[in-house]
């Protein structure tokens, strides 16, 4: 499935198992016609999305991609009775999509105010779980409908979380994007008109952290306590987390491995570091599956439970730092699935 070719007319049209395969507009000439039939039968790895160069309107492209976004803006808010089976497919086949490269200084709500068409929908196509994560010189995706994309296997928190609020309810458009220019593609449900609620958008401005476990039991909160070794009252800087050893320990957000190793108190521990300023740390594992400086994804499996140095019995040792302050995690994690 092809959502993209050399030109600005890609659309998506219904095929017979009722998603919808990358297609041009009814203005289709026959050389575009006869580069899509060699491109398919090719199974060409690669494909070339129609490219912005600039966010001005002395760009041609920029000014055709501004007037399809105002096209489908008007479409989504004639829908007066809401986007059904009907309607959800003549919007898509109004959806293109354009390739940018962001420059210095512009972040997503740059993007967002820039393009008109909402933060919420970039990041989630682009797969984006924090406003910090937009990269100067590293390439994005610009639709021209607004909505939500979600992947068809969820992987990240803001994922899963978006899959568990909306793939459950609403009409929406599966989308293949193919790998291309620097984007790595996937399978997407589309929901046109969708935007972030209240505690997606709230998960995704304060970067999102989710449990590094998915099924645990609390042995020891946040704060002072009495040591379960030293018996002496102390304080506490995380929090306890008992599972079986071997139970899978994720990535708390999207991060950089910054250190790893073994601590006598700590056992095989793992830090990761996040946008602004944050740091987590994960101890007593009884296997570290990641190593130095390698960039993780929020929710990827990075180690095992375990028990080792100072541990009464297997469970993870969680904490979570702002700018070397430990903060409370229970007051910061949300747990995918959960409401």
């Amino acid at each position: 499935m092809f959502a993209s070719v050399p030109a600005r007319l890609m659309r998506f049209q219904p095929s017979k198992s009722g998603e919808f395969m990358g297609g041009f507009g009814k203005g289709l000439t026959l050389a575009f016609f006869l580069l899509l039939f060699i491109s398919f039968f090719s199974f060409a790895e690669e494909v070339s999305f129609p490219q912005i160069t600039n966010l001005n309107h002395q760009n041609d492209r920029f000014k055709q991609f501004i007037s399809d976004v105002q096209a489908n803006r008007m479409r989504i808010m004639s829908l007066r009775n809401g986007i059904d089976n009907e309607n959800v497919q003549s919007l898509a086949d109004s959806l293109t999509i354009f390739l940018y490269i962001p420059k210095e200084n512009e972040d997503l709500f740059f993007l967002a105010m820039r393009t008109n068409i909402p933060s919420s929908t970039i990041a989630s196509l682009n797969r984006i779980t924090h406003p910090t994560l937009v990269e100067a010189g590293k390439p994005i995706l610009l639709p021209t409908m607004p909505g939500i994309f979600i992947l068809d296997k969820p992987e990240s928190g803001l994922e899963q979380l978006l899959a568990n609020s909306h793939m459950s309810s609403g009409e929406s458009v599966q989308i293949t994007i193919n790998r291309a220019q620097g984007i790595s593609g996937g399978v997407y449900h589309f929901y046109p008109g969708r935007d972030f609620n209240d505690t997606e958008r709230t998960f995704f401005l304060n970067a999102g952290f989710r449990y590094p476990l998915r099924s645990f039991f609390v042995t020891s909160s946040f704060g002072m306590r009495r040591h379960p070794i030293t018996g002496r009252s102390d304080m506490h800087p995380g929090i306890d987390l008992a599972a079986p050893t071997g139970t899978d320990v994720y990535a708390t957000a999207a991060g950089k491995v910054t250190d790893v190793g073994y601590h006598q108190s700590y056992g095989n521990f793992i830090v990761l570091t996040h946008a602004n300023g944050w740091t987590s740390l994960y101890a007593h594992l009884s296997e570290i599956l990641v190593v130095k400086d390698a960039n993780v994804r929020s929710g990827s499996v990075i180690g095992k439970v375990g028990s080792t140095g100072n541990s009464t019995g297997p469970h993870l040792h969680f904490e979570l730092k702002q700018h070397g302050v430990a903060r409370d995690p229970d007051i910061y994690l949300f747990m995918p699935g959960r409401r």
